[in-house]
Parts: C-alpha cells; sequence; structure tokens
C-alpha cells in the first residue's frame, strides 16, 4: 500500500520547542538577570522549530485526504440535528453498552499511543488507500495548558508536538487518538473526533472501543447538559452508569472556582473564536458536532452538499 510519511522530527526534542521558544527569554531573566543567553536558546530553538516544520509540511503535501460529505454523507457544514428524544435514548443506551463492556484494564501511555496510533492509521488507509505514518511520541506538559485550562491535550499543527495534559482514565485512548488526528493532518476538531471514535470503536480492543463509546456518551451528556453542572450530574445518574464509569465522567467536569470559573470561561470564548475563523463551527463541534455527525453518517441520509 502507499505510504506518506512524515518526519516530526521536533517531537522526539527532550523539551518542545515551542515552550523554550517562549519560555527562554524569561527564564533567563529570572536566573541570570539577562535576557541574551535566553534569546541566544530562543533564537536556536527557532531554527530547529522552524525546520522541522517545513519538512513536515513539505512531506503532507503527500497526504492524500479523506473528504467527509463524499464518504460519510456530512462534514462540519453538513449535519442532521439529532432530535433530543433520540439524543436522550442514545445515552441510555450507550450507558447500556459501557456498563456491560467495562473493564478496568489500563494500557501505559507509551504503549497506548502506539497501538492507538495503528489503529488510526489503519482506519485512514481503508478509505484512501494510503498509509499515513507519523511519530507516537507524546508529552505530558505543554504551556498551552497554562493558555487553555479546560483542555484535556493540545497538538500543534506545525510541529506534530503533542501533550497530553492530565490522566483522562477511561477516555484517554481516545484523547491520543484525537491529538494524532491533527499530527495526521486532519485539523479540524470535529474530523478529528469523528476519526478518533470510528478507528477506536471498531478496533476489536475492548481498552480501545470503551474508550470511544464513552467519549460518544460524555459528549451526548454535555449537550443535554447545556453547560449546566448540576445537570450534568443529574444525567450521569439519570443514565445509570456503573460507579466506577460515573466518576470517570464526573472527574471531567470539576467545580468551578471563584477565579478558575472566569479565566476558563474567557479562554473558551477565545478558543471558540478562533475556531470560527479557521472554517469550524466552534467549541461546539467537539460534541454537538461530534455526535451529531454520526447521528447524520449512522442515519444513513446524507445531507445534500448545497444544503446549508
Amino acid at each position: 500500500m502507499e505510504e506518506a510519511r512524515i518526519p516530526n522530527d521536533a517531537t522526539y526534542s527532550p523539551i518542545a520547542l515551542t515552550d523554550v521558544i517562549v519560555a527562554a527569554p524569561l527564564l533567563s531573566r529570572v536566573l541570570l538577570g539577562a535576557t541574551l543567553p535566553g534569546r541566544v536558546v530562543q533564537a536556536a530553538a527557532l531554527g530547529v522549530y522552524a525546520a522541522s516544520a517545513l519538512q513536515d509540511w513539505v512531506a503532507r503535501q503527500g497526504v492524500r485526504k479523506i473528504d467527509f460529505l463524499e464518504v460519510f454523507g456530512a462534514d462540519v457544514h453538513h449535519l442532521r440535528e439529532m432530535p433530543r428524544a433520540g439524543r436522550e435514548a442514545e445515552v441510555r443506551l450507550l450507558a447500556e453498552r459501557v456498563n456491560d463492556g467495562y473493564t478496568a484494564d489500563r494500557i501505559p501511555r507509551e504503549q497506548l499511543a502506539e497501538e492507538v496510533d495503528r489503529c488510526l492509521t489503519d482506519f485512514i488507509a481503508s478509505l484512501t488507500g494510503q498509509r499515513v505514518v507519523t511519530s507516537t511520541q507524546l508529552r505530558s506538559y505543554g504551556l498551552a495548558q497554562v493558555i487553555f485550562p479546560f483542555a484535556l491535550g493540545a497538538c500543534d499543527v506545525l510541529s506534530g508536538d503533542i501533550a497530553i495534559f492530565k490522566d483522562t482514565g477511561v477516555f484517554e485512548p481516545h484523547v491520543i487518538a484525537h491529538e494524532l488526528c491533527h499530527r495526521k493532518g486532519y485539523y479540524k476538531e470535529l474530523e478529528a473526533q469523528v476519526l478518533a471514535y470510528l478507528s477506536l470503536v471498531g478496533s476489536g480492543d475492548p481498552v480501545l472501543m470503551q474508550a470511544a463509546l464513552c467519549e460518544r456518551l460524555h459528549r451526548d451528556i454535555r449537550v443535554l447538559a447545556d453547560e449546566d453542572d448540576d445537570r450534568f450530574r443529574h444525567l450521569i445518574d439519570w443514565a445509570g452508569l456503573r460507579p466506577e464509569l460515573a466518576d470517570e465522567f464526573l472527574k471531567l467536569r470539576p467545580g468551578r472556582g471563584p477565579i478558575s470559573g472566569p479565566i476558563s470561561a474567557a479562554m473558551r470564548a477565545l478558543y471558540d473564536e478562533r475556531m470560527r475563523l479557521t472554517g469550524q463551527n466552534g467549541i461546539s463541534d467537539y460534541d454537538l458536532g461530534f455526535t451529531n455527525f454520526l447521528y447524520t453518517y449512522e442515519e444513513g441520509r446524507p445531507v445534500p452538499a448545497g444544503a446549508p
């Protein structure tokens, strides 16, 4: 089978080059009382970063991308709205599935990244006839964690650098798969959600399938809760999730403090606007768009290309 290989050299650096570029002058000033050493380090890191990003950009020109509307009958701008009653029924069905198939098994993150990448690469190749080979390196910290405290992970689309910010339990395979989609050239959040879900749910691996189904269930509940924390918790109880899974879902929605709440809300609004400027529907693509996409695809009634 044809293969497109993206080097992702920056992902093998001991420290994220973007963090070095941003932080070196500041740390130099704090530690040494001078910015020159930091600027020298910054310039060196910028040179390596730019070379790696350019090399990856050239390699990505040979990637055969999926036409989502043609393949699935839906894309970012062509979605059918799932009726509320249908969404509530789906929550019940998904809760039953994840309860019945629950596994407490965990895969070490390094090994998990390799397994998830294999599933994702195979799934994309089944649609395009091309294997997109990328790095499976992950980081556990990045400055984006400070800027976007609500995020679970982030991918620098230029260098392919990925950071997973926290242990997300049963959701972790999907979080990793989502970020690896970006590394393979699928920058829209809805597309990354869909490819991650479809590749994992059909993997045959109980841990990966559980992650995909829990992600879908979580996003359905988020839509029904409409940003109301109390309603979110009520829906977790109403769905009848087993205690182990209920705890995992609630960990993703910690209470908002007097300072962290407003800061997170402000940064979410900023991120929402950034998404809209890049041809997406906004932050709702993570949950409303994602679940409406799957509804449209599974209903088998594609939205006409000319429809709004």
